[in-house]
């Protein structure tokens, strides 16, 4: 897993490919420079599942959730724990897919937050996304950490 701040995310699709081929290049063997520089590109599939962990702040959102999207939406979100399970019976709306995560992750960079950073995986899937909007603000933090993905074969 590679830590890699967020605003590497907002970069072009040209770029990212160039950073890769240079990290490549530089390293001689490949893989662990490239996983040092940037995440593997990642597309959010149509379908898949994973488990949600979301703390911090007095969020809607909080506990753990095992989340199943199909067409890119949300069909089932079962709480996993008794915040959790609260959620996904007053609000199941506010549970996730990946990509809103992300998009929450942009928002927060694009707001210019004084926290927006992601861990991915090696697949380019994010694991962790910590964002903090403001650093001397009470409860406006969030920490989603994303576990057990699993794409869908269609």
């Amino acid at each position: 897993m590679t830590v890699v701040p967020a605003a590497a995310r907002a970069g072009t699709r040209a770029a990212l490919i160039g950073g890769l081929i240079c990290a490549a290049a530089a390293c001689g063997t490949g893989t662990e420079g490239v996983a040092a520089q940037s995440r593997a590109p990642w597309r959010e599939p149509g379908s898949y599942s994973y488990t949600l962990l979301s703390s911090g702040g007095e969020r809607t959102l909080l506990g753990t959730f095992r989340i199943t999207v199909r067409d890119g939406a949300v069909v089932e979100a079962v709480g996993l724990d008794d915040s959790g399970r609260g959620v996904a019976e007053r609000v199941p709306d506010a549970v996730p897919t990946i990509g809103e995560l992300l998009d929450e992750l942009d928002q927060a960079l694009r707001d210019d937050a004084d926290e927006a950073e992601a861990e991915y995986a090696a697949d380019g899937h994010p694991v962790r996304i910590s964002l903090d909007w403001e650093e001397n603000a009470i409860d406006d933090e969030a920490l989603y950490v994303i576990s057990a993905y699993e794409p869908a074969e269609d």
